[in-house]
């Protein structure tokens, strides 16, 4: 597989498109939601993995996304996702809440190729009231009395994630971060970014075969150092605190957001690009 830039990988995912997008504890990947923004992508539907982070408020300050679904949309420590919150309050998004379990069941449902997988912890909680196409049964292997979940499978349009490395038939490793995988087994397409090449097989080698997501998921790769950052990349580099702190006091209004895209994710471009 030859890499492609991520500029080209931004360019694959059309407007409107149902985006998978892990949370800030699991190899997100900024490089690729900085070219989105950079790209001018409208329309898109996100899909926390469980929940949404950095990449996610980025995208919705920038007018990229029209839908989220997710457990949460929060910036850690450094508290709220102000873009987020200021496009719900003004409606110019829609949330479907979910949860992280529920999250993973449909991913997990189309992973396996069934329509459906039960889930038990949903009962008794208010969201099933805003949630139609989640149906609760009577569990059919009891007397009954035992009320289940079922929750349909969700195969998102692209996986989008940021990588270690891959080797050139297109695998790539992720390290412990297996619900990756997931992600890249459940989506109709997966484009990744990593820190750099490995020059053999991953799948062929003991100490790196158990980590790596196959090629067979991976549509495509693009090269991009940090290209996680701020967020920490498995024992690659640490947690950016102080990057994403001024972020969101810079993202409080709509101005200071703009700013603040122009010089970080505009800023960059020919870097990014190169």
């Amino acid at each position: 597989m030859t890499p492609q830039t991520v500029e080209a990988l931004a360019a694959s995912i059309p407007d409107g498109a149902l985006v998978a997008l892990p949370p800030d504890n699991s190899l997100p990947s900024l490089a690729i939601a900085k070219a989105l923004i950079r790209r001018g992508a409208r329309g898109l539907r996100l899909l926390g993995v469980p929940v949404s982070g950095f990449a996610t408020d980025l995208l919705v300050g920038a007018g990229c996304v029209a839908e989220i679904q997710t457990s949460a949309v929060s910036l850690g420590e450094a508290g709220f996702a102000p873009r987020f919150s200021a496009a719900l309050k003004e409606g110019r998004i829609r949330l479907r809440d979910a949860t992280c379990p529920a999250i993973h069941t449909m991913l997990q449902a189309a992973e396996k190729g069934v329509p459906f997988m039960p889930l038990r912890g949903l009962i008794g909680s208010d969201i099933l009231a805003n949630r139609p196409d989640w149906r609760v049964i009577d569990n059919p292997f009891a007397e009954g009395g035992d009320p289940i979940v079922l929750l349909p499978a969700l195969s998102p349009d692209v996986a989008v994630f940021h990588g270690v490395m891959a080797d050139a038939d297109g695998n790539v490793w992720v390290g412990r971060r297996r619900e990756c995988a997931t992600l890249a087994h459940a989506a109709k397409r997966a484009v990744v970014t990593v820190e750099r090449l490995f020059d053999g097989n991953l799948l062929e080698d003991e100490r790196t075969a158990p980590g790596t997501i196959s090629g067979t998921y991976i549509e495509a790769v693009a090269i991009a150092e940090r290209g996680a950052h701020p967020v920490a990349l498995l024992d690659e580099y640490g947690f950016d605190a102080d990057y994403v702190a001024s972020y969101a006091r810079a993202a409080k209004t709509q101005a200071g957001f703009e700013a603040w895209v122009e010089q970080h994710v505009f800023g960059t471009r020919a870097e990014e690009a190169a």
